[in-house]
């Protein structure tokens, strides 16, 4: 197996959306994912850019395949300052329990520190259980005590 890390391209958006709403299906939520390609991309490279992601790359066969990615953002806490907060991580179906998904995370945590974040922040919903033995593999904290709470505009 041959699977690097490194950070999205532009070009590597359209792969990316395909693998957000192979997420979303598995999350019982595809019918969420309303967001087009040219915002996707917008957001991530247009001329402020609010995301950033990384992506693992298979080299089988010569080609380069996306097989998976995680991306965050920069969140502000008045009590802690600047955080990563994870929006996503995957790693599609097929290449799963090949340690690509500690590759992404412990990527992410170079990022943090190298930027000098105070923790990384993230959502696992109760019934997943294979991203939560996942998350306790890195000591996370579980937090039952707060709710999350939004609106649609």
């Amino acid at each position: 197996m041959s699977v690097t890390i490194r950070d999205a391209r532009k070009e590597d958006c359209a792969r990316l959306l395909e693998l957000i709403l192979e997420l979303a299906t598995y999350e019982k939520a595809r019918q969420e994912v309303t967001v087009s390609l040219e915002h996707f991309t917008e957001a991530g490279f247009g001329a402020s850019p609010v995301w950033k992601a990384f992506v693992a790359v298979s080299n089988e066969h010569g080609q380069e395949t996306i097989v998976g990615f995680a991306l965050y953002y920069v969140r502000y806490s008045t009590w802690k300052g600047c955080r990563m907060y994870l929006e996503d991580i995957l790693v599609t179906e097929s290449w799963r329990g090949k340690g690509i998904g500690g590759l992404l995370f412990d990527r992410l945590i170079t990022e943090a520190k190298d930027k000098q974040f105070h923790g990384i922040s993230w959502q696992v919903l109760e019934w997943n259980e294979p991203a939560i033995n996942f998350y306790r593999k890195y000591q996370a904290r579980f937090d039952p005590e707060w709710w999350n709470a939004g609106i649609d505009i």
